[in-house]
């Protein structure tokens, strides 16, 4: 049978600013290790510590704009782009203007 869900749940995140992580699919809301989907609501100026995930990140830009510095350059991805981050790549998003995002970590494979 279908699960279906309902609501998503909030998690906090590390960041200079107040940001908005509402997961749908994943590990906290319904018990999901492969995938995590959640919208991300950030305000403008937020940022957090350069990183290598241990996942596939995939980003798409709902509404603003969203700067991805990674080893070696930048990228500006404008509302309907959508930039992939592979696993143990080092990247930070500083001096985001996003005010939506959908992200999908393909956390397993």
């Amino acid at each position: 049978m279908p699960q279906l869900i309902e609501k998503p749940t909030r998690i906090e995140p590390t960041g200079n600013k107040p940001k908005q992580i509402d997961e749908y699919i994943g590990r906290v809301n319904s018990q999901t290790d492969a995938i995590s989907i959640a919208q991300m609501r950030s305000p403008s100026g937020w940022m957090e510590p350069g990183q290598r995930p241990e996942f596939d990140e995939f980003t798409l830009v709902l509404k603003g704009k969203l700067c991805v510095e990674y080893e070696g350059g930048k990228l500006e991805v404008n509302v309907g782009q959508a930039v992939i981050a592979r696993k143990g790549e080092w990247l930070t998003t500083p001096r985001t203007q996003v005010t939506g995002i959908l992200s999908i970590y393909y956390t397993t494979g």
